[in-house]
C-alpha cells in the first residue's frame, strides 16, 4: 500500500517546490495538495493521508491550528509545519503539537530528516 503526503500551502509555487522536494526524496509517495486548512480537512475525507506538510501563514486557520486539529484526529501521523517565520514561539507551538518544524525555503536537506523519520514510523506502524 502506498504512502500519501498532503501538502498544504496557500502559495501554488510553494506547493510545487514542496512537491518536487518530496518527489526527489520519496519518489514513490503520492502527493495531494490543498491551498488552505479547509481544503486540507476536505482532503482527509477524500484520501487516505499518511503524512502532512503544512504551511504556517495561510488565510483562515494557520498551519499550527491545523496541526493541532490533525493531531487530535490522527495522534500518530507525521506532521511538519514549514515556514519562513522562524520564531521561538512558532517552533515551540509546533513542538507542542508534536509536529516537526521545517524552515523555509524548503530544501532536500531540510526535508530529508522529517521524511525519512516519517517513512520509518509508517513502516513500523504497518508491521
Amino acid at each position: 500500500m502506498g504512502t500519501t503526503v498532503l501538502i498544504v500551502d496557500d502559495s501554488k509555487l510553494a506547493r510545487i517546490v514542496l512537491g518536487k522536494t518530496i518527489a526527489a526524496l520519496q519518489p514513490e509517495w503520492t502527493r495531494v495538495e490543498a491551498a488552505n486548512a479547509d481544503e486540507a480537512v476536505a482532503a482527509f475525507d477524500a484520501h487516505a493521508i499518511d503524512v502532512a506538510v503544512l504551511d504556517y501563514n495561510m488565510p483562515g486557520r494557520d498551519g499550527l491550528a491545523l496541526a493541532e486539529e490533525l493531531r487530535a484526529r490522527f495522534p500518530t501521523m507525521p506532521i511538519a509545519v514549514a515556514t519562513a517565520n522562524v520564531q521561538d514561539e512558532i517552533i515551540s507551538r509546533a513542538r507542542a503539537a508534536n509536529a516537526t518544524f521545517i524552515a523555509k525555503p524548503v530544501t532536500e536537506e531540510g526535508m530529508r530528516g522529517f521524511l525519512s523519520g516519517a517513512a520509518l514510523r509508517l513502516r513500523s506502524a504497518a508491521q
